[in-house]
This record gives C-alpha cells, structure tokens and sequence, in this order.
C-alpha cells in the first residue's frame, strides 16, 4: 500500500468502515493507553501526593495526577466512540506495562519517574502526531504539553535534590534500579506488530529507532545535565 493510499480517517464513524486489520490495530493502542495511564496514576503519581516535601510540590503533584488520570478519561472516551467495552480498559481487563512494577516509596524515586518515564511516554506519543486515525492524532496533540509538563517537573525536582549530597545519592540510586526498566517500554526489535502500525500510519518509526532516540535524550539528562553516572542497562539496550 502507498503513502497516498493509506486511509485518513477522520472520525470514528468512519473507522468502522476501514480493514479490519486497522481497527484492530488503533484498538489496541487506545486500549493500551487507556489501562496504562490509569494504573501509572494509581501506583505513582496519586501516592506521590502523600510523598512530596512541601505544600508546593504537593500541588504540583495534585497537577500531575489530575492530569495523568484524565489522559485516561480521555482514551476511554475515545475507545468507547469506537466501540470498545469500558471494562476492556483497565487494569483488570489488560496487564499493564512492566515499568509500573517498580515500587514507590520514596519522593526521590518520583522524581526520577517522572524524568525518565514521562520522556519515554513523550516518545509514544510523538509518534502518535501524524496518525492515519485522525481522532488519535488530534488526542495525542492535547496530550503532548501535558506529558512535556510531567517530563520538566522530573527534571526541575531532580535538579533541585541533587544540589545536595544525600539527594544526588539519592536521585542516582533510584536511576539506577528504574533506568534499567525503560528500553522494554518501547518493545522488541523488529517487531510484526509495529511493521504493522507503520504499515497503516498509525505510528511512524521502528521500536529500536524510539529506543535508541530515548536513551540518546536519557543519556544526556543524566550524564549532561545532572553530572550522574550512566548505569548498566540489558543487553539489547546498551
């Protein structure tokens, strides 16, 4: 199939006219998005209320929580324009992703969170910009200021602790045991399923080229800005 044939679709309506291949496909990443942005609100950013260290952070915790809980408003509410049961996103329905496996419980290990998680998340939904499916396109544009705004938090908080010693032993403990989780996040090289998604124009580059660009925009956040130390990562990524 050629660029200029590939289906713009404008509305959910339409989708239901579209190969079946491609419904399932967008269903897939909604549903996808909808679970994960649920359960990252539960077990991070709402407990983290609780963990901030001043009336300030805590707001702009609240901030941050709000908003992570209503990118998964938002996905379900796309999902169930396009058909999709309610009870198909979330947590019990879809395991979620493996880097939420990570156990909070300090505010430090929040903020790196946020740093590196959020950037990763960034990637997902860059590439979700150009969509074929043009109510993804256009989520994933109201999302992005909201992901960058996670994104900086992390990297303004883990500035800040690592002004002291404790805090930058701190920061560079929680990059080491959560840095490792990422690379996973973006999926397995040459994958069927993300040849499929370029095929339709759902999403645009290969899994290895997000992961490469990740660790690339990782590895200067941590060596370049914070002076830390890069940690081991699985081999596939490294």
């Amino acid at each position: 199939m050629s660029e200029k044939s590939r289906p713009q679709v404008k509305t959910s309506a339409e989708l239901k006219n579209q190969d079946p291949e491609f419904q399932e496909l967008l269903r897939k990443i909604v549903v996808s998005h909808a679970v994960n942005e649920l359960y990252g609100a539960q077990v991070f950013d709402e407990p983290a209320i609780a963990l901030a260290p001043t009336p300030y952070t805590k707001w702009l915790t609240c901030r941050v929580a709000m908003e992570e809980y209503g990118h998964h408003v938002r996905f379900k509410e796309l999902g169930v324009d396009m058909g999709i049961p309610e009870e198909a996103m979330t947590p019990s329905s879809k395991k979620p992703l493996s880097i939420f496996a990570f156990p909070l419980k300090t505010w430090p290990e929040f903020c790196v969170i946020k740093l590196l998680a959020d950037l990763a998340e960034i990637l997902q939904v860059e590439d979700l910009l150009h969509c074929s499916f043009h109510p993804l396109r256009n989520l994933a544009r109201m999302t992005m200021p909201e992901e960058r705004f996670h994104a900086q938090f992390g990297k303004d908080l883990c500035t800040e602790l690592c002004r002291t010693a404790d805090g930058r032993r701190q920061v560079q403990d929680a990059i080491d045991r959560y840095l490792p989780l990422l690379p996973a996040f973006f999926g397995k090289s040459g994958s069927r399923n993300n040849e499929r998604f370029r095929h339709w124009s759902i999403k645009q580059r290969k899994n290895e080229e997000m992961r490469a660009d990740f660790l690339e925009r990782a590895r200067a956040l941590v060596e370049d800005h914070l002076k830390l130390k890069w940690p081991a990562l699985p081999a596939e990524a490294a």
